[in-house]
């Protein structure tokens, strides 16, 4: 179930996930590709670095907070791709 957070407003669209709730943002079967970084949720459903769901070894659906601190770039690389909401 997602849930919408009335204090981002109605009208951004954004949306509160937890951890959980985040797994079905895999990229797979249609489905949106969604990662989770300092608690932003990313979409990175048309980068084309995250073909079916996937970015070499790290899959959509997850937290990748952690992951990104052994990446060889930094983090402005998500500037490239929208903010979807936060985890919760």
């Amino acid at each position: 179930m997602l849930h919408e957070n009335p204090a981002l407003g109605p009208e951004t669209g954004m949306k509160q996930l937890t951890v959980e709730e985040l797994k079905q943002f895999d990229g797979k079967e249609g489905r949106p590709a969604y990662i989770a970084f300092n608690g932003k949720i990313y979409d990175v459903s048309q980068s084309g670095l995250w073909d079916l769901g996937s970015h070499f070894e790290h899959m959509a659906g997850m937290d990748l907070t952690e992951i990104f601190k052994d990446a060889p770039h930094g983090e402005e690389v998500l500037e490239r791709v929208p903010v979807v909401g936060e985890l919760t």
